[in-house]
């Protein structure tokens, strides 16, 4: 499928392209990410992404405590609205003090977001991360968040609604439960890890569009277990880094680069709509797009999928930072 190709999200009527941009990094989140980055940095990287006829950024209310949100609207405000033919995608997220995430903090959550992004609606808004909030039923019982961000697509707030989150245990029973027209799952459907395939399934049953961010594992099947010691935002032992070493020698020894691999590996999968990369460089959109083309042989392919790969929830130990 090329790239320009718009995939649909459910039956909202909205189309992604194949690749989306990911806002964390660009929040500066050292903690997360294990390096800083800059105010002028992060700016021309939006500006990079929006640059792009059909460009697709994804944030969250609680990137950076805010952060990347603000640093978002103010690209937009510099253009003068949003771009027309980009796609925006945030997030309602919990109070990050007191962990509450009812039906209330969903409406607090979004008027901050559209405040700070300088726009009257999104796109596609999901409800982020309820694994985290201090009692799941604020989140799934009758006026709680869910309830919240069912109502925001029906004013108008949203053209469609999805879920994000990590732990599938949690997120497969809302799946089934509520009218989502899209899914994220993040650093779960990779070259070494398979965790999310069962939601993958069930989501294509359900009609839900998947996007499947983080195909780098936040760096390591980017820039290579040499140069990168994090692994799903945390240091990683050489046990955890080994399967990465094993996809670095297949590649080199087709002369693929590794990140290439790791992005076609979501690419070529029809259950996912749209790949969400994180990048913290104006430069690292393009190399983005290349990689999406780099020519990689059948053979290739066969020695990279006959590697074993986890089904272990790979942030099973991770220690949440929003910073």
């Amino acid at each position: 499928m090329k790239m320009n190709t718009l995939v649909q999200v459910g039956k909202s009527g909205v189309g992604v392209p194949r690749i989306g941009f990911g806002a964390t990094a660009l929040a500066d989140m050292p903690d997360t990410y294990g390096y800083s980055v800059g105010e002028d940095r992060a700016l021309a990287t939006i500006r990079a992404i929006l640059d792009q006829p059909n460009g697709f950024i994804d944030t969250s209310r609680n990137y950076g405590l805010g952060r990347s949100e603000d640093l978002i609207g103010r690209v937009v405000r510099e253009r003068g609205g949003w771009p027309a033919g980009r796609i925006l995608s945030t997030k309602l997220d919990r109070d990050m003090n007191t962990l509450r995430f009812d039906g209330a903090q969903a409406r607090r959550s979004i008027e901050a977001s559209l405040s700070a992004l300088g726009v009257d609606s999104v796109d596609v808004l999901h409800l982020h991360d309820p694994e985290y909030a201090s009692d799941l039923s604020d989140v799934t019982g009758r006026g709680g968040a869910l309830d919240a961000l069912m109502r925001m697509k029906e004013e108008g707030l949203a053209r469609a609604v999805g879920l994000a989150a990590g732990r599938i245990d949690i997120m497969m029973p809302i799946l089934r439960d509520w009218d989502f027209d899209a899914l994220i799952t993040h650093n779960r459907f990779t070259l070494v890890n398979r965790n999310a395939e069962p939601m993958l399934d069930l989501a294509a049953s359900r009609g839900i569009a998947v996007f499947n961010a983080a195909p780098y594992a936040s760096g390591a099947l980017a820039k290579g277990a040499a140069s990168q010691q994090r692994y799903v935002y945390q240091l990683a032992t050489e046990e955890v880094l080994r399967p990465i070493r094993r996809v670095e020698e297949i590649c080199a020894r087709h002369g693929i680069p590794l990140g290439a691999a790791a992005l076609q590996f979501s690419l070529r999968d029809r259950r996912i709509a749209s790949t969400i990369c994180g990048v913290s460089r104006p430069e690292r959109v393009a190399e983005t797009l290349q990689w999406a083309d780099w020519p990689i042989s059948q053979e290739a392919w066969e020695e990279l999928l006959a590697l074993p790969a986890s089904r272990d929830d790979p942030e099973a130990t991770r220690e949440y930072s929003p910073g």
